[in-house]
């Protein structure tokens, strides 16, 4: 089963909690009962944006909705009912919309259309160069940097220094931002770096 999405709390600029949704539920909770007009906002670290918390109920009840199940021992409930797919090598089912011709070329492959799918996108991620991760580290970074310091000084030239990849011009354009910030921003550019296809 994959890992839930680490998560990251700011109250005002300062960072005061990650880790899973829970965890940082939980702390963002424990934040408000002390001090109530907080301004919290909690981040997904996948993808740089802001994602609102349900904090009604008690602590438990706030655990239980945000721990993924089957997460609370570690392993999927192996009672429950199968969805199509191979649930236990990690295969997911979704849709997927082709054209007639598509579906024409992919029913002459060796081993059918899902076979022949996971070996196209294998080899478009093998061949991309890390192309694809970076793009999505730099949005992920522009989107929480947008909310945390978009009125902030340099953040235009900190935003275009992102985006061409120039590590050295957007520190020292973010270089007056709150040190949490800059160092959140730091990390969602760096990682979490997606796993490598497998041969």
């Amino acid at each position: 089963m994959s890992q839930p999405t680490p998560h990251t709390a700011f109250r005002d600029t300062t960072r005061i909690a990650s880790g899973s949704l829970a965890t940082v539920a939980l702390a963002v909770r424990t934040t408000l009962a002390m001090e109530p007009t907080a301004a919290i906002l909690v981040f997904d670290d996948a993808t740089g944006k802001v994602v609102d918390l349900d904090l009604r109920g008690s602590d438990i009840e706030i655990a239980a909705r945000y721990t993924p199940k089957g997460s609370e021992t570690g392993t999927a409930n192996d009672d429950a009912p199968r969805g199509r797919g191979r649930p236990k090598l990690g295969v997911i089912a979704r849709e997927v919309t082709l054209l007639p011709r598509h579906w024409d070329w992919l029913a002459l492959q060796p081993g059918g259309a899902s076979q022949a799918l996971r070996r196209l996108v294998d080899d478009a991620r093998k061949s991309d160069g890390g192309r694809s991760q970076t793009r999505a580290a730099q949005e992920r970074a522009y989107a929480f940097i947008a909310t945390m310091a978009g009125d902030r000084e340099g953040f235009e030239e900190a935003s275009r220094a992102l985006f061409a990849g120039d590590d050295a011009r957007f520190a020292e354009h973010s270089r007056s931002w709150p040190a949490d910030i800059r160092a959140y921003a730091r990390e969602l550019i760096t990682g979490p770096a997606l796993p490598e296809p497998t041969p």
